[in-house]
């Protein structure tokens, strides 16, 4: 596979909203519905469009239904509007500093329900599931509380929820609570260009004006910070997921960056080894995004775990 993927210029084959979870989700979806079906789950804030139309189109050329989605709270799905109560994000981390309990007002556990909601609404018995961050998060909770509808597991910068697992660089942690001075199209680009390029893959970096190009498309699709602080809470809320990952049998995959100043890499190792048939994956210079230059090597990772799990079995 060549280093770089070519940009496709067609994008996903279908645009859609389906109910599922009691709400209303987009998603895209790149190849046949005849194809084993892989859903794509994205990370804290981000948008289906996270997930490049290159490196969708990539996994779809395999011979896979490649599904990408906005999860509630976000993108074009459902917003969760909510008179309840629940922490703000500077209380929720004193919270958590303390080993308190954090009001959200929704879990993860609602998240993973919603991406087995979206199987539901597509007719999707069993998946291969990829999810990126708090993604792999929400994709680790369907594996093993939805064993029978998990084909395959591929965390990618993602943790196991484990505590003494060291936390963030404090200067990124505080950068991802500051907001945008104001919310014009520009200022809200630019700040969130340059959050990316501080959390971002130092060897494989991209500059700011192509963050920036990326961006801008996707707060002209939507923006929605109290989402993305929800979003936050369900994370910080979330219990270890340590217990849960032992039972886990489906074939997996863990990739993650040594370089990931957001959650450092120690989080990859102890996932991959929660996990009872993981293959681990840590890549120097990888930060915390999906370099452009990696993504042949995640495609190839990702369609060989589907399709050596999807093969038939040769009796002995």
């Amino acid at each position: 596979m060549a280093d770089y993927l070519a940009p496709d210029l067609d994008g996903a084959d279908i645009r859609d909203r389906v109910e599922a979870n009691g709400l209303e989700l987009a998603y895209e979806q790149f190849g046949h519905d005849d194809d084993p079906a892989l859903l794509l789950i994205m990370g804290l804030g981000t948008q289906l469009t996270g997930w490049p139309d290159a490196f969708c189109r990539a996994l779809a050329d395999t011979g896979l239904r490649v599904i990408r989605f906005d999860n509630r709270d976000i993108g074009l799905s459902t917003k969760m509007r909510s008179a309840q109560a629940y922490d703000g994000p500077r209380q929720a981390f004193f919270k958590s500093v303390l080993n308190r309990t954090i009001e959200a007002p929704y879990t993860l556990e609602d998240m993973a329900a919603d991406t087995v909601g979206l199987m539901d609404a597509l007719g999707i018995r069993r998946a291969h599931l990829v999810g990126a961050s708090m993604g792999g998060m929400i994709a680790q909770l369907v594996a093993a509380l939805y064993p029978e509808r998990t084909r395959t597991l591929t965390s990618i910068m993602s943790s196991s929820g484990a505590r003494g697992l060291p936390r963030g660089k404090l200067k990124v942690l505080m950068r991802l609570g500051k907001p945008p001075k104001n919310n014009r199209l520009e200022t809200v680009t630019r700040h969130m260009a340059q959050t990316m390029r501080m959390i971002g893959s130092p060897q494989y970096g991209r500059s700011l004006e192509d963050w920036m190009s990326e961006i801008r498309r996707n707060v002209r699709r939507s923006y929605y910070p109290p989402g993305t602080r929800r979003q936050m809470l369900a994370v910080m809320a979330a219990p270890s997921r340590v217990d849960l990952l032992g039972g886990i049998t489906c074939p997996a995959l863990v990739i993650h960056g040594k370089a990931d100043p957001l959650i450092p890499v120690r989080h990859g190792r102890d996932t991959a080894d929660c996990l009872a048939n993981a293959d681990y994956e840590e890549i120097d210079g990888m930060g915390h995004d999906l370099p452009p230059r990696l993504l042949p090597l995640f495609v190839t990772r990702i369609a060989r775990l589907a399709h050596a799990a999807d093969a038939p079995s040769i009796p002995d």
